[in-house]
């Protein structure tokens, strides 16, 4: 379970939706489990359907409606935050902000080839596409990924210059 979430969640960016995303992986897993006849690839076979779920999620149309700014309109008690009394660098929140503004099929390469570590020819049997695409999809996804860090690093630093100076 953890592994998937953690993948569902650098997939999605979203703790709860990384939670359905594997409810969902496991329901279609589970109706087809009888069927599966070499045990030994089902890590790979649940990979892949949890991947097949984000992506058919992306491509709802009221997902596309839905607003992602990451405010939340009220504000919280922090010290109910268990995260909140642990150092943070704010580099995890950078990385999933500009993880958000990488394509979907290019995030999921990105994911797939250096997050979980798989091979060129694993990512391109999950993604079913030829290992030529996986090695393009990675390298676009990584140049706008590097823009994406560099411009919101650049605006988070202005910001907390901005509020210094106030």
């Amino acid at each position: 379970m953890d592994p998937l979430g953690r993948l569902a969640y650098s997939l999605c960016g979203d703790h709860h939706l990384a939670e359905d995303l594997v409810q969902t992986c496991l329901i279609r897993v589970y109706r087809v489990w009888p069927r599966i006849r070499r045990p030994h690839y089902a890590d790979a076979y649940v990979r892949k359907t949890l991947l097949r779920c984000w992506l058919n999620e992306q491509r709802r149309p009221w997902r596309r409606a839905e607003s992602r700014s990451g405010v939340l309109p009220e504000v919280g008690d922090e010290r109910a935050d268990p995260a909140g009394s642990v150092e943070w660098d704010g580099s995890e929140e950078l990385l999933r902000r500009a993880l958000d503004e990488v394509p979907p099929r290019r995030r999921a390469t990105v994911i797939l080839r250096y997050r979980m570590q798989l091979s060129v020819s694993e990512t391109a049997e999950l993604l079913r596409c030829s290992e030529g695409t996986v090695k393009s999809q990675a390298a676009k996804g990584l140049e706008t990924l590097r823009a994406a860090l560099t411009r919101l690093d650049r605006e988070s630093t202005a910001g907390a210059a901005g509020r210094s100076q106030s």
